[in-house]
């Protein structure tokens, strides 16, 4: 039981993570998930895959972005770095993003040892520009996925058990519930990874040294977000059609069944940030205006820049 529950607890997550599907606003979060459900194979569980659960899978991928409607700090303090990480802000605190720690506090801790024995290496922090408190943070993400590929294997695995072990019908229904809200959410943290301006800290328009002369309007990520491809026509049917199935990925076992997946999740992420400056150059050259098509003529290098390889 054990090895079903991690198959099926790493599926969902490894059907997303090669997508390199567009991320941002609802409309792509939840095309992304509806990419990934229609990715998985035959013999998935059938209880998550209803008609009802699909679109139940497909709404929630908007969830952690609703989230940001309250003006509770603590709240705003606790979400907001679950959804990007900074790569290029790890290297002062000679950080290696191919061997950070699996453990999100362990990881906040060596921020704040490093950040307290090094003060003058760090720009002072504005309070009143840092309500929610969250400045001072890279940002969670990898810590997100890897956390929820935890929760899913669970919710499966709790889940056989009911079906298998006498559970009664609400049991297996909310069980089954269960799963289908870890995996509508999950969607959604991967998918922000596949957008690069989650991984930088010009995520909004170029800041720093800038000698090639990118943009530094502040409108840009709303742009990639979701803009730019409403006025791209990208239409989801084009993207089913074109889905590559499903494949589980091999990740390293560790001791007591503790499957790792957290090497592999940044690896997805450092792909991406790789493309930031592309993405960049694409827009000063002026290859990112609305009459560009992602998938017409010569577009599919954009589309791979912009992280749109679902169908490519």
């Amino acid at each position: 039981m054990k090895t079903v529950s991690v198959w099926m607890g790493c599926s969902f997550c490894l059907v997303l993570a090669p997508l390199k599907s567009f991320a941002w606003d609802y409309e792509g979060h939840r095309l992304i998930n509806q990419l990934a459900l229609a990715s998985l194979p035959s013999n998935f569980p059938r209880a998550v895959l209803t008609p009802a659960a699909r679109e139940r899978i497909a709404f929630l991928a908007g969830e952690p972005d609703r989230w940001r409607n309250t003006p509770d700090l603590p709240l705003k303090h606790f979400n907001a770095p679950d959804h990007f990480l900074d790569i290029d802000d790890l290297p002062p605190y000679e950080l290696d993003p191919n061997s950070l720690s699996p453990f999100r506090y362990e990881f906040t801790a060596q921020l704040a040892v490093f950040r307290s024995a090094h003060p003058g290496q760090f720009p002072a922090i504005d309070p009143k520009k840092d309500p929610d408190h969250t400045r001072v943070l890279v940002g969670f993400l990898p810590w997100t996925i890897t956390e929820d590929y935890g929760k899913l294997k669970s919710a499966f695995s709790c889940l056989k058990t009911f079906q298998e072990a006498g559970g009664t019908a609400e049991e297996i229904q909310n069980a089954e519930q269960n799963a289908v809200y870890i995996m509508g959410v999950m969607g959604h943290y991967v998918g922000d990874g596949s957008q690069p301006l989650h991984t930088t800290r010009r995520y909004n328009g170029w800041v720093g040294n800038n000698p090639r002369g990118y943009t530094t309007n502040r409108t840009f990520h709303s742009w990639i977000d979701g803009g730019y491809l409403r006025k791209a026509g990208l239409k989801p049917e084009d993207l089913v059609k074109k889905i590559r199935p499903a494949k589980p990925l091999a990740i390293a076992q560790v001791k007591s069944g503790y499957t790792n997946i957290f090497p592999r999740v940044m690896a997805y992420l450092i792909e991406q940030h790789a493309q930031v400056e592309p993405l960049y150059r694409l827009d000063r050259d002026g290859k990112l205006r609305p009459r560009c098509r992602l998938f017409g003529g010569g577009q599919h290098r954009h589309a791979r820049v912009l992280g749109l390889q679902a169908a490519v």
